[in-house]
Formats: structure tokens, C-alpha cells, sequence
């Protein structure tokens, strides 16, 4: 016979499998949800793995990436949104190396600003709205936006011109896809005489050898660039108000690789990691003011593609440094 204390025993042994089972069940279950998702968003995505154990290992930082977003997004409320995209396989690291690649300037400003006189600024202006910004490219760190901006402002022809002809053959002091400066690129646009356009010479995403021959096509050309005076969103907003602005920003954190909409007022640092171009600016229903930034990792990404960015923060440099090293090109 079994005695009482063994049955007790057992009763007790038998209790505590069935809470670790069920402690199991519960952590498998959210796992076997969380599977499914990377799997379908793997479809979505186009995303094929060399094996099972990069599978796993892109499955785990998927699984910290929404998780991360998740959480953001049920906190208080936000100016903002995160959300889960084609980035999120992706730790930040990995994310950084492949989309930043801005390298912070050490050359000599201009110190010509031919805005500095504007003093009537309308409450908000919208360059796109304006027919003088192309659309939003998936081509990582390379952008020419601003020149196409200025070419439509004085020929009334808005053109896509190439960003694949300063990868191949702006490399002296750029760096094609390993990033680069705006300045040194506008330096090059004036040298070559002009940029070919992007159908002419369509964007591949790696470095190539200069077609010459493609190159020697140009479309449409700029005579100079100036230098915005650094840390200053109110003579920004002076050359933001006559054309659209390239500038620097720090992107390096994890809501800038997850966002999606809202006006962006999350912490950032100012170690310029990425070139942008500011296209306009206005002010929420809220009132906050912000600026609009064409970037230029797809229209999946973003407010299709765009981000609005808290503007007058208080700090000189602006939010994300995006006052500090600022430039146009002038035609």
C-alpha cells in the first residue's frame, strides 16, 4: 500500500509538472505566433536565408526588433509611430552599416549665403507640392535630391538624375557607396559639367567602374553650392523657404530604423551618419513644428518614404544634428 505522505508526494510532484508544462505551453505558444509572423513577413519581404541557422538567427533578432517596436508603440502616447518593416531582421549594428554611411565634413565652409536676408517665411511650404522633388528612391546613402530640386526650380523640368554616375565615378574624395560628403558631391556636379539622367544611367547599389560614355549625357547642371551657417534652424528654414536643402542627421538609433509616421521628436545624437534632404516644414494640428525630409530607403519605409522631424528643438544643432552641416547647390 502506499502510504498517505507518498501519495501526498506524488499529488505535489504531479502538480508541479503540470505547472511547468503549462509554463511551456505558454512561453511555446507565443514563440509558435511569433514564427508564423516572421514567416509570413519573410514572403511579404522576399527574404530567403543560406540555411536554417542563419534562418534562426535572423528569427531571434526579428522577434527583438518587433518585440522592441511593440512595446514603443503601447507606452504613453507618442508623437510618433514605430513599425515592423523590412529592416527588422536586422540588428541596429547591421542596419547602420548598410543604409549610413554620411561621413562628417572636415573641409572648409563657404562662407557666401545668399539667404541671408530673407525675412518673410510663410507659416509652411511643401516643395513637393511645388513639383521640384522627384519621387522617394531605395538607394541607401546616395542622394541627389537637392540638385534635382534646383534644376526644376530654374527650368520648370523636374528630371530623376542619377546617383549611380556619382557612385561610379565621383571617388576622389566621395566614396560611392561607403558614403561621402554633399559639398564634395556638388564640387563633382560642377567639374563634370552637369548629371546624366537615372534612366540613362540607372542606380545598381554597388560601386562600378565610371561609363563615360553614359556620364558624357548630362541633363541637367548646377554652377556652385553654398554652405547653410551651421547650427542654425532659422537660416535653414531662409534656404529651405528658396529650395530644397541637403542635410546631415544622425539616424544611427533603432526608431529611426522603425519608423512610420508622426512627427518625430525621439532622442538622437549628433554624430552625422547620413545625408537627407530637407523639402520643407510646418507645424502639427498640435502645434509641434517640424521639418519634411525626403529619404532615401524606400517608400515602405517612413510617411512613404519621408519623415517629419521636430523642428526649433532649443538645441543650435537642431534635433539629430540636422542644422549642423547643411548645403545647397546654386544654378
Amino acid at each position: 500500500m502506499v502510504s498517505t505522505t507518498s501519495w501526498k508526494l506524488l499529488l505535489a510532484a504531479m502538480a508541479l509538472l503540470g505547472l511547468c508544462a503549462s509554463q511551456a505551453t505558454a512561453r511555446t505558444a507565443p514563440d509558435a505566433s511569433m514564427v508564423e509572423r516572421h514567416e509570413k513577413w519573410m514572403a511579404e519581404n522576399g527574404r530567403i536565408y543560406a540555411d536554417e541557422a542563419e534562418k534562426a538567427k535572423r528569427f531571434n533578432i526579428f522577434k527583438e526588433n518587433v518585440e522592441y517596436v511593440e512595446s514603443f508603440n503601447e507606452a504613453a502616447a507618442r508623437t510618433y509611430k514605430l513599425a515592423v518593416n523590412r529592416f527588422a531582421d536586422l540588428t541596429n549594428d547591421e542596419f547602420r552599416a548598410s543604409r549610413n554611411g554620411y561621413k562628417m565634413a572636415s573641409r572648409p565652409k563657404s562662407s557666401s549665403f545668399r539667404y541671408s536676408n530673407v525675412t518673410a517665411a510663410p507659416a509652411s511650404i511643401d516643395w513637393r507640392k511645388k513639383g521640384a522633388v522627384t519621387a522617394v528612391k531605395d538607394q541607401g546613402q546616395c542622394a541627389v535630391a537637392a540638385t534635382e530640386g534646383i534644376n526644376q526650380i530654374t527650368t520648370g523640368n523636374l528630371v530623376s538624375l542619377s546617383e549611380q554616375e556619382l557612385v561610379d565615378c565621383d571617388t576622389s574624395q566621395d566614396h560611392g557607396c561607403n558614403g561621402g560628403l554633399m559639398d564634395e558631391a556638388f564640387q563633382f556636379i560642377i567639374s563634370n559639367k552637369g548629371l546624366t539622367t537615372e534612366a540613362n544611367y540607372p542606380y545598381k547599389g554597388v560601386d562600378g567602374t565610371c561609363n563615360t560614355k553614359k556620364e558624357s549625357s548630362d541633363a541637367a547642371k548646377i554652377t556652385g553650392y553654398e554652405d547653410v551657417p551651421a547650427n542654425s534652424e532659422s537660416a535653414l528654414l531662409k534656404a529651405v523657404v528658396n529650395q530644397p536643402v541637403s542635410v546631415a542627421i544622425d539616424a544611427s538609433g533603432s526608431d529611426f530604423q522603425f519608423y512610420s509616421g508622426g512627427v518625430f521628436t525621439g532622442e538622437c545624437g549628433t554624430e552625422l551618419d547620413h545625408g537627407v534632404t530637407a523639402v520643407g516644414y510646418g507645424a502639427a494640428s498640435d502645434g509641434t513644428k517640424y521639418w519634411i525630409v525626403k529619404n532615401s530607403w524606400g517608400t515602405s519605409w517612413g510617411e512613404n518614404g519621408y519623415i517629419r522631424m521636430q523642428r526649433d528643438v532649443g538645441a543650435a544643432e537642431g534635433l539629430c544634428g540636422i542644422a549642423m552641416e547643411t548645403s545647397y547647390p546654386t544654378a
